[in-house]
């Protein structure tokens, strides 16, 4: 018997890299590039219509990030496994990943051939996360802000006023101004600014100059 045919989704917003990574997965006996999408809501519906083995998913899709994605696969499609592509190689793009569900992190900088490996081994049923990072997960401060105090600060941190905050988040401001009290309080911080500096600087907020545009939703 051959080696059996991995069946991949690819989603990756940017048309010149989903392109050159098609061409690069499809040069491979065993990986067939079965869909691919530019837009973070199409997923999970491609998902569930090709039935990939494996989805190779962009952590800063538009519409739907890849991890919101990557968590609605694992409830919707258990037997695909993802792995996330990302330019994001941090301890907290890592710990989100996990949280998702993610089988596979994979920088944007890593070798051909690293990424490749990485799909083959996560079809196998292998977790693959490079050992730097994951220790780095490790050793990171402990975060004393929950998650949805997190989704708070990230929006603030975006420019959002206490309104907007709250419209984006479905709270009342009354109860946006109740979290940034907490988180001010927890931080040690005198001011939002400086609560977004520390947060920032300890690795707990995500990076929004690197993944574009971030997409404020609620964690259940």
């Amino acid at each position: 018997m051959g080696v059996p045919m991995i069946r991949l989704l690819l989603a990756e917003d940017m048309h010149l890299i989903r392109k050159a990574l098609i061409a690069l997965l499809s040069c491979e006996d065993d990986i067939e590039v079965v869909a691919d999408t530019a837009q973070g809501e199409e997923i999970v519906r491609l998902a569930c219509l090709r039935r990939p083995d494996v989805a190779l998913v962009d952590i800063g899709m538009p519409g739907i990030d890849g991890l919101t994605a990557a968590a609605e696969l694992r409830r919707r499609l258990p037997a695909c496994k993802t792995v996330i592509l990302t330019g994001l190689g941090t301890p907290l793009a890592l710990r989100r990943a996990l949280d998702a569900g993610v089988r596979g992190f994979v920088v944007k900088d890593a070798q051909p051939a690293h990424l490749i490996d990485c799909i083959r081994r996560v079809h196998r049923g292998e977790r693959v996360v490079d050992p730097e990072l994951a220790a780095a997960v490790l050793d990171a401060d402990a975060n004393p802000l929950t998650a949805r105090e997190l989704d708070i600060l990230e929006t603030a941190a975006a420019g959002a006023t206490v309104g907007e905050i709250a419209e984006r988040l479905s709270l009342s401001p009354g109860t946006v101004r109740n979290y940034l009290s907490r988180i001010l309080t927890k931080t040690g911080a005198r001011s939002r600014v400086e609560a977004i500096q520390i947060a920032s600087e300890s690795g707990w907020l995500w990076p929004a100059r690197e993944i574009g545009i971030l997409r404020y939703r609620p964690r259940r």
